[in-house]
């Protein structure tokens, strides 16, 4: 009688490695959320992530190269959600719908914008992480002015400002409100965020007078 194997699979080298990485990025989310970037040391990642430090410099080169990876990967989260707004047929009504929507739940939805924050204190501080840091911003409000110019052409509605300043703009707002709805959750409410939103969006993005 043939023997069966039981058990999991075995992992290749590369499919063990990305188990790795994404370990650490959790457990980096987890301790930064828990204990500020500063705060959290590699060693506290290592070991929240079940590995050791020779673990984690085989991985990235440094805590503030994990802190940019880390960003891009909640990034790319939300982005993914804006993607999927442009995927599906709609009407203009239906899509500027989607889009108010999907920006007036960030306050509430994006877990890591205190990470943000500190992010962008650590680029004004360190001219290395800086240029790093800059680099993936840049990308990011190239992408938004990207969906920008799309959906303005997929709704008829020309910008009233160049999509790349448009997005600088809208960037810079959202940032703003989500710092206040965080340090002043009693007064900055969401029905309050989606006022202020949706004011600058009818304005600005659809090209409306209300």
């Amino acid at each position: 009688m043939a023997r069966q194997t039981t058990g999991r699979k075995r992992l290749t080298r590369e499919e063990s490695r990305d188990q790795t990485r994404e370990r650490l990025l959790d457990a980096a989310q987890a301790m930064f959320m828990k204990k500020g970037f500063v705060g959290a040391s590699v060693e506290d990642i290592a070991v929240a992530a079940g590995y050791t430090r020779g673990a984690f410099y085989s991985n990235f080169g440094s805590k503030a190269e994990l802190l940019v990876v880390l960003l891009r990967r909640d990034h790319e989260a939300m982005e993914g959600e804006l993607r999927s707004i442009f995927e599906t047929p709609a009407s203009r009504e239906e899509m500027e719908a989607r889009v108010l929507t999907f920006y007036s739940r960030l306050p509430q939805d994006n877990k890591m914008f205190l990470l943000w924050v500190e992010a962008k204190l650590l680029a004004a501080r360190d001219a290395r992480f800086r240029a790093r840091f800059n680099a993936f911003m840049k990308e990011k409000r190239e992408r938004l002015g990207a969906y920008i110019a799309e959906f303005s052409a997929r709704v008829g509605t020309p910008v009233t400002i160049a999509p790349d300043l448009m997005a600088l703009g809208l960037m810079g707002l959202c940032d703003g409100v989500q710092f206040l709805a965080t340090a002043d959750p009693q007064h900055v409410t969401p029905p309050v965020v989606e006022e202020v939103l949706g004011r600058f969006f009818a304005r600005v993005v659809f090209g409306r007078d209300a």
